[in-house]
């Protein structure tokens, strides 16, 4: 995805706007956990998504988000089983037993917050309930490493390393960005510590520069691929994934969470 070139730190006044429009994603996820049940259909929870963003004051980020000749058309990522990320609204409804990504950005006064949770649709395999717990916890420990004095890599290498000790593949074509003025920003954020011919800037991480950390974890494979609409991201294998996202604020004990 396209990644404007702007400033890495943002003031404290530029942080209370993107705190506001983070504090709607939160809400908005709050509020679609609430209906998420068997029968509900992905495009009902986007346009729910999209409603009560526009109660709230906000604009829909990714509703109109362009990718070279595409537009996304809605107000949110709904991605089910096993698709990673960019899942399309279908109007296909949710069964027990399917987990559900639902990833959410928000743009109000100019600033952007960003988001995403995996919930569970009733009951699921306790395998996959351990995928989302752990990706969750991974998310966590990458927040913590956001802190002054460190390097961007040090967030890459703790949501790795917990994810691959339980044998999880950590998706590489798929990373976090920086935020602020636009969606997505400079530095790219991998969940995984790049080879030096990746290009990936291990930048140091100074007080005030806005990430969007966000795990994408398999139960199998790391391997993706897209599907037939251009948007879906797949695993190869056919095996579940699960998505966290925060915005955070680089701060000297580690990261603060925006979209809480």
């Amino acid at each position: 995805m396209f990644r404007a070139a702007t400033k890495l730190v943002k003031t404290e006044s530029e942080i209370a706007k993107m705190r506001v429009a983070s504090h709607i994603v939160a809400e908005c996820l709050n509020y679609i956990e609430t209906l998420i049940k068997p029968g509900v259909t992905p495009f009902e929870l986007s346009v729910a998504a999209e409603e009560y963003i526009k109660s709230q004051g906000g604009l829909a980020a990714f509703k109109g988000y362009k990718v070279g000749r595409q537009t996304f058309q809605y107000a949110a990522c709904i991605s089910l089983n096993d698709a990673v990320v960019h899942g399309i609204p279908v109007k296909v409804p949710l069964k027990e037993g399917d987990i559900i990504s639902f990833d959410v950005g928000v743009e109000k006064d100019g600033w952007f917050g960003d988001g995403a949770w995996t919930y569970a649709v009733g009951p699921i395999a306790p395998a996959t309930q351990k995928l989302m717990d752990v990706t969750r916890e991974a998310l966590m420990l990458g927040v913590a490493q956001a802190k002054v004095g460190g390097r961007l890599f040090d967030i890459s290498a703790a949501i790795q390393q917990y994810c691959e000790v339980h044998g999880y593949g950590v998706v590489r074509e798929l990373v976090g960005h920086g935020i602020g003025r636009h969606l997505h920003e400079d530095p790219q954020v991998p969940n995984y510590v790049p080879g030096v011919s990746e290009g990936f800037p291990n930048l140091q991480l100074l007080e005030g520069m806005t990430l969007a950390i966000e795990p994408m974890i398999n139960l199998g494979t790391s391997r993706v691929k897209t599907a037939k609409d251009k948007w879906t991201v797949l695993t190869q294998d056919g095996k579940p994934s699960a998505h966290y996202e925060h915005t955070v604020v680089v701060r000297r004990g580690g990261g603060e969470i925006l979209t809480k």
